[in-house]
């Protein structure tokens, strides 16, 4: 598995260059999705955006969150 570090502590990707499989921590998840950081943090402990804990930390994959806004917004369109 092929692990790429940016920044000091910054993303990591897995499975080489593929932004889609960033995985992204709270702070990072929260600007991507545009919404506060205890937000984000929030509704991971709800279950109700998907994350993994690792230790204290939540852990969000780009490609995941970008499936579960897609789900989202079929579920409004529909309304």
């Amino acid at each position: 598995m092929v692990k790429q570090h940016q920044r000091e502590y910054g993303s990591i990707i897995i499975g080489g260059h593929d932004e889609a499989s960033e995985v992204m921590t709270s702070v990072e998840a929260a600007e991507y999705l545009k919404m506060h950081v205890k937000t984000v943090c929030r509704l991971a402990k709800e279950h109700k955006i998907p994350a993994k804990k690792v230790g204290s930390e939540w852990r969000f994959l780009r490609s995941v969150l970008d499936r579960w806004l897609a789900q989202e917004e079929e579920v409004v369109s529909q309304l």
